[in-house]
């Protein structure tokens, strides 16, 4: 992927930017600024990002079952410039006649993502109305994918379902969802840290880190910030 000149990475971010504004739903504890700042320290995710938003994925921020920030292709449709795909390589290679242009696992690889599993497809959903009128190809078991299936997922009559297809099928309507983690739980919080400790006291930030982990941030991992922080203070 070629390099983003400074004006498409305005751009990129200005439409990143309005889209995780517009959809707070999808990120309710989260600011902006904070997505901005772990960007700006990787560029390889930009370029991640550019792809996303070139075929047509409409990337934004979503909060994770186990409290990860990522990435995730947020189209109301499959994105359209990502369609037409067998499953991974070793279909589009056995595929005889009729080959598509590529598979779903190479290109996702090719672009910096991971495509969607049965449970994130499922998450995703939660958060709105997805492949309404598309699906999408979504990770498939090494049990199934050994018999030469593959799976997909769709929505319909407000329910998610997972169907089966030869992992060298391809359809104008099918294509998949790529997803990239940015902040892991811990890892983010400790960023918080760091970035807010010359501001805000240990109250303070006993507060915000109550908020942002909305119960499940455990009292051991609780006590080992507050003893970094403390540490931090007497130096």
């Amino acid at each position: 992927m070629p390099n983003l000149s400074n004006e498409e990475t305005i751009d990129l971010l200005n439409t990143l930017k309005s889209r995780f504004q517009t959809h707070m739903e999808r990120h309710p504890d989260v600011v902006w600024s904070d997505v901005l700042t772990k960007l700006e320290t990787n560029p390889d995710q930009l370029l991640t990002l550019s792809e996303m938003e070139r075929t047509g994925g409409e990337p934004d921020v979503i909060r994770l079952p186990n409290g990860d920030l990522a990435f995730c292709d947020c189209s109301p449709e499959s994105p359209s410039g990502r369609r037409s795909l067998c499953y991974d390589e070793q279909a589009l290679a056995t595929r005889k006649k009729n080959k598509p242009e590529g598979s779903a696992v190479a290109l996702a690889e090719q672009m910096g993502l991971e495509l969607l599993d049965e449970a994130m497809f499922r998450h995703l959903q939660t958060l709105g109305a997805f492949d309404l009128k598309t699906s999408s190809w979504i990770v498939t078991p090494e049990t199934i994918r050994q018999k030469g299936g593959a799976l997909f997922c769709d929505r319909r009559y407000d329910h998610i379902f997972v169907y089966h297809n030869g992992a060298d099928s391809y359809y104008a309507a099918r294509g998949f969802r790529g997803i990239f983690k940015i902040w892991a739980r811990l890892s983010g919080l400790l960023f918080y840290v760091k970035s807010h400790w010359k501001t805000t006291g240990i109250y303070l930030i006993k507060k915000r880190l109550t908020k942002k982990s909305e119960g499940t941030f455990s009292n051991h991992i609780y006590q080992a910030l507050s003893l970094r922080i403390q540490n931090r203070k007497m130096a």
